[in-house]
């Protein structure tokens, strides 16, 4: 019989942030796999866990993956962990969730802290809707991520790095605009704090007083009214007898294709 993999949520700050079943279940697993060995001893240490562990990180997914699955068949239980929060959140996890499903393997979740969670629920920005971007480092995808967001409606969340973060508000900025948005830093710790403002206005402070701990950024989606309004923007920027002719083109009857570029345009068919 197959073991069971257990998503296994630790704490991003605060370590009394761990849940009892957590612990309980880090306790009893034949394996702990650990984004960084040398970090989670630290957490292991504190709550006398003395379960093997073994590395599970960006750089050997793929093929630990398959080694981890394999012992898994064999009916060991093991439990995966990040450096802090959620696991296969922004993390290697995810390969070895999507392996685990392709060889029959149960995975569960142990919930727990989650950063863009814990967030996004204090940030003031709408939380209905949402999405999580993973800015990369090389600059063609960071182009494709940074003109993905320009009409993004939901709210966006981006983890970053405090050494990088000038220079990400600065490429945000000068795509989105100045829209409202909230920094976070040093999550469930200390010295947390969030800091609701506007992108420009956070960048201008930012580029005097350089930041510290790692930032979760929430920023305010564009809202549907502002989408309508710029498509008929560029539909006025059309002269009206080839924005008729379009329609016309299609099949469309006179009268059919006056109802469209009315709406197109935001104006009334007599206008």
């Amino acid at each position: 019989m197959s073991g069971t993999l257990y998503l296994c949520a630790t704490p991003i700050g605060n370590l009394e942030d761990i849940t009892f079943r957590v612990i309980n279940t880090l306790k009893e697993v034949d394996l702990i796999a650990a984004e960084d060995t040398r970090h989670s001893i630290k957490l292991l240490n504190h709550f006398e866990i003395k379960t093997k562990m073994t590395s599970y990180h960006e750089y050997n997914r793929v093929e630990k993956a398959k080694v981890l699955v394999k012992q898994l068949q064999e009916g060991k239980d093991i439990a995966l962990i990040t450096d802090a929060g959620t696991p296969g959140i922004s993390d290697p996890g995810e390969e070895l969730v999507r392996q685990c499903h392709e060889a029959g393997i149960t995975v569960t979740a142990l919930p727990g802290a989650c950063a863009l969670i814990n967030a996004l629920i204090i940030s003031g920005q709408p939380t209905r809707r949402f999405v999580l971007k993973h800015f990369f480092h090389q600059i063609k995808r960071r182009k494709q991520i940074l003109d993905s967001l320009e009409n993004e409606t939901r709210s966006i969340i981006i983890y970053e790095a405090p050494h990088r973060l000038v220079r990400t508000l600065e490429e945000l900025h000068e795509v989105l605009g100045d829209r409202s948005m909230t920094l976070c830093r040093e999550l469930t710790k200390k010295h947390e704090s969030v800091f609701k403002s506007t992108l420009g206005e956070i960048l201008a402070y930012h580029r005097e007083n350089p930041p510290k701990g790692e930032c979760v950024m929430i920023i305010e989606g564009k809202s549907f009214q502002e989408l309508k309004e710029e498509s008929q923007e560029e539909f006025l920027k059309i002269p009206l007898s080839e924005h008729m002719n379009r329609y016309m083109d299609q099949g469309y009857s006179k009268k059919e294709a006056m109802k469209l570029v009315a709406k197109d345009r935001g104006v009334g068919k007599r206008e």
